[in-house]
């Protein structure tokens, strides 16, 4: 260590630091004034919670190019929800959807949710563990965002949500499966820097009509009731891959229907009902066109019949009268009238 500076006729001495809360410079802490002080030292406080961060999930949630406007509301209240993600600009429709691994690995990232847009109409939505797999592929459905339901409910921004599923989860093993993917995508890992330690909402998976419904409640203080805060979608599931964003298929849903097939077993409903009407009015066309039958006479038909009585025929040999108009005879009248009030007039 460098010498101490020495002053000028004496040795070097070094000021003492003081110590916390004693401001004259001795060890033991200042004797509060009997006026009392003003201003209190405030010290800051410990660490909610000391835990250390282990369970690094970070999900990546984008999508791909031709997204409406629902579904970029949709991604983007997903990214408030769930502290854990990043987001990535759009990807082109022409690149692979093999190229996301990559991303997901630049980004560090080893969960995906990727939106893929197909006809300006229809929506997919991928859920992938990045790179090993499994992954799985749905058809979204019945879109409701944060700002579109005006839900009462509300709920701090990071908190850690609780994740309630169906008991049809445990059921079935493919259910089994994108249950662990849910539960590994959507739940906020313990102590992470951006969550807060506050559980205050339930994400909610019901299976109804083999589709899975998610729907977001606030948990209430009072009397743990649940109120809905939003968004809302259902989820119709396509298949399960081994792989991430490919690979063999590990489960294809047997119920499910394609939006063009959808659509074109709708416009065929409509086109038959317009081609039976069509029919109907054929035939009734016909009907009308065809001859009528003639039904021979029945010679029973007159026997009770009675003739009616011969009245006597009467010859008027005087012309009638003709009938005078009313109308007629009420102008002449008025005629009369004027000329006899101009004779009148001229004699004057």
């Amino acid at each position: 260590m460098a010498a101490a500076k020495r002053k000028r006729g004496g040795a070097a001495t070094r000021p003492r630091k003081r110590a916390r809360g004693a401001p004259n410079g001795t060890g033991a802490p200042a004797k509060p004034s009997p006026q009392g002080e003003e201003r209190e030292q405030h010290s800051i406080p410990a660490p909610i919670s000391k835990g250390k961060w282990k369970n690094k999930e970070r999900v990546l949630i984008f999508s791909s190019r031709g997204i409406n406007f629902r579904t970029r509301h949709l991604m983007q209240d997903l990214r408030t929800l769930m502290p854990h993600s990043k987001a990535d600009t759009k990807m082109d429709r022409k690149d692979k959807l093999f190229v996301i691994n990559e991303i997901c690995e630049i980004k560090n990232c080893n969960k995906c949710i990727f939106f893929e847009a197909k006809k300006k109409q229809d929506l997919y939505m991928w859920l992938s563990n990045s790179p090993q797999g499994p992954s799985a592929k749905f058809l979204v459905q019945n879109i409701h965002t944060l700002a579109e339901l005006k839900m009462t409910g509300n709920c701090l921004r990071g908190s850690r949500p609780l994740l309630s599923f169906d008991p049809v989860f445990d059921q079935e093993p493919h259910y089994a499966l994108l249950k662990e993917l849910f539960i590994q995508i959507f739940s906020t890992p313990q102590y992470h820097p951006k969550s807060q330690p506050f559980v205050d909402h339930v994400f909610t998976f019901s299976i109804t009509d083999n589709r899975i419904w998610f729907r977001n409640y606030q948990i209430m203080e009072e009397d743990a009731a649940l109120v809905e805060i939003g968004p809302r979608f259902v989820l119709n599931l396509i298949k399960i891959f081994q792989g991430s964003f490919g690979g063999p298929t590990l489960y294809e849903n047997p119920h499910y229907q394609s939006p063009n097939m959808h659509r074109r077993m709708t416009r065929l409903a409509v086109a038959a009902k317009f081609k039976e009407k069509q029919q109907v009015k054929d035939l009734q066309k016909l009907r009308k066109k065809e001859e009528k039958t003639i039904i021979p006479e029945d010679p029973t038909e007159t026997v009770f019949e009675t003739p009616a009585e011969e009245k006597p025929l009467e010859i008027e040999l005087v012309k009638p009268e003709l009938k005078v108009n009313l109308k007629k005879k009420k102008k002449l009248f008025q005629r009369q009238r004027k000329r006899q009030k101009k004779l009148s007039g001229v004699g004057v």
